[in-house]
């Protein structure tokens, strides 16, 4: 190892496990590679998907970025590590907490320990939409300043002051020990530097921007008087949140000792403030201007720069959105995504494997480890057979049509409420046709925010994508370039998002003056390029009016 390098560990707290990269900065090489998941989520501990609802506990977090980090630097010499500068986080979000005066999170406390009110409210949890519902209703009414202005024009019960309001609502125990709440994009970083006052947490202006009406213009925050009416129970709260917000780019401070010897880091470690995982995964993917970089996982999350010039007074509809310094600190991100998309894939997997596994899988196995090898086999190639299937379909505008709203829509124009749905199902609708009706319900949902982009004149250069599904299924991103009729781009790196987060710190710790500089150096280019098939192109225009009819028709019966 050589004795100049300087070296940054990326983070990303993602949905079912966090992950860690160590990164040489200088030419962008990936040293080490450590994750570990969540322990207690993995049991599904705390969580009612028939509710929607969807908690993590801290605990869960802290021990595993512990077993991260262990598996990320076993193999490292300890002259090597000295070389480490700076740490920076990507997490999902919104996730918030209720905490302590204290800045502990109120489940680290033994009252509350098995309390999932006083959890991380995850990302997909959609309890809260009668609250949002009441939020935006109040910020339309005329009476207010339209605090949704800068997020789409709808609040989405995935945000945090629809979760916030719902958990007080139903928990008086979690609301009379609740002091504040912190966004766990923001809560990491402080845990890691010390610097836990409620008061006095760097707050990221990624999250705060996009998921708690943010914005300069009205004084950060929404006011006290807008608040209080929505609901009492959110009288005062403001004073114990937050006015100032952070750019990525800046740092919440050094590593404390402890933490230092905890995961055996040095301690002249730079932590920067943090960020959500997408917009992170956008710098990991090297964005530029007018690039739509889609990040593709569990669910989807489409980031986008632009110009402050470009977009002037601009406010895009219907999008999760637009941020001054979200992405890149001198440009404004704007975010858009859907609220499942490899979720849905998982879904058809545990509908066709329900009789494999849990209480009504086959009972008396000649061999239960070659019986529990087989499940095991089969759990990890399902997918793959499946996706081999499918892409020997023919394309036909006659074929199966669902809906990707089985976790609600994110986007365009947030709705929670609506349900998925599958038309044209015949006797003959074997899995592989099934699936393959999934893939493009999926593709048709991002093809739909692509043109909500245009429509509201965002030029859309080139389409990017990253995230496991990107990585993983030729198949899907074959679907999607045929389908949004564009090329996509798949980047070469794994860890999209961890290499965002180790750029940024980069920025953090001096190594580079700015993201372009650290992008340049670490970025890790495209791996592969999906061109659209012409002649798919056309049938797929067909079955697009088909998936646009029948979501207007399920929308119209939901509302109804």
């Amino acid at each position: 190892m050589a004795k100049n390098r300087k070296l940054t560990i990326g983070v990303d707290f993602g949905t079912d496990s966090v992950r860690t990269l160590l990164v040489d900065a200088l030419n962008g090489e990936t040293l080490s590679v450590g994750s570990s998941n969540y322990e207690l989520w993995a049991k599904g501990k705390y969580c009612n998907p028939n509710k929607s609802q969807f908690r993590q506990h801290p605990i869960d977090h802290i021990n595993s970025l512990k077993k991260s980090m262990s598996e990320l630097l076993k193999d490292i010499p300890e002259s090597t590590i000295n070389s480490v500068y700076g740490l920076s986080i990507a997490s999902t979000g919104s996730t918030p907490v209720a905490v302590d005066v204290n800045g502990v999170p109120l489940a680290l406390l033994e009252d509350f320990k098995d309390n999932p009110n006083a959890m991380f409210i995850l990302w997909k949890d959609h309890s809260a939409i009668k609250e949002a519902l009441e939020i935006n209703e109040l910020a339309h009414s005329g009476d207010f300043n339209d605090y949704t202005k800068y997020v789409g024009g709808t609040y989405s019960s995935e945000w945090f002051w629809s979760k916030i309001l719902h958990v007080l609502r139903v928990d008086e125990k979690v609301r009379n020990a609740a002091y504040s709440w912190v966004e766990h994009s923001d809560w990491i970083p402080a845990l890691l530097t010390g610097n836990d006052d409620p008061l006095k947490i760097k707050r990221n202006v990624c999250s705060a921007g996009h998921k708690a009406m943010w914005n300069k213009s009205w004084g950060g925050l929404p006011s006290d008087e807008f608040l209080l009416t929505v609901d009492p129970l959110l009288q005062g709260l403001r004073e114990r949140l937050y006015t100032k917000t952070y750019t990525a780019d800046m740092e919440a401070g050094y590593i404390t000792g402890e933490w230092a010897k905890e995961l055996g880091l040095p301690k002249h470690t730079k932590v920067g403030v943090g960020s959500l995982d997408a917009h992170m995964g956008a710098v990991g993917a090297q964005i530029k201007p007018n690039y739509l970089v889609k990040v593709i996982g569990t669910s989807t999350c489409d980031m986008l720069t632009i110009s402050k010039v470009e977009i002037k007074k601009k406010v895009v509809e219907g999008i999760c959105g637009q941020v001054d310094g979200s992405i890149l600190p001198d440009m404004i991100g704007l975010e858009a995504g859907q609220s499942a998309f490899g979720d849905i894939y998982a879904w058809l997997k545990k509908l066709l494997m329900w009789n494999l596994e849990g209480p009504n899988s086959f009972s008396k196995p000649r061999s239960k480890e070659l019986w529990e090898g087989a499940i095991s086999q089969y759990n990890k190639t399902i997918l793959e057979d499946l996706s081999n299937a499918a892409s020997q379909l023919t394309i036909s505008d006659s074929d199966i049509v669902a809906l990707d709203w089985l976790n609600g829509r994110r986007t365009p124009d947030s709705n929670q409420s609506l349900k998925g749905g599958i038309l044209g199902l015949t006797l003959g609708s074997d899995p592989p046709k099934i699936f393959k009706a999934l893939v493009e319900s999926t593709c048709f949902g991002s093809r739909k925010i692509l043109e909500r982009f245009l429509e509201e004149s965002i030029e859309i250069k080139g389409v990017i994508a990253v995230g496991g599904v990107a990585q993983k299924s030729n198949f899907v991103m074959q679907t999607l370039a045929d389908i949004l009729n564009y090329p996509v781009s798949v980047m070469r790196s794994n860890n999209t998002c961890a290499l965002g987060a180790a750029m940024s710190a980069a920025v953090v710790s001096g190594i580079y003056q700015d993201y372009y500089m650290a992008q340049k150096a670490m970025g890790r280019g495209i791996k592969k390029t999906f061109q659209p098939n012409k002649q798919n192109v056309e049938v797929y225009n067909k079955l697009y009016e088909k998936y646009l009819s029948f979501a207007e028709y399920v929308e119209k019966d939901t509302i109804q």
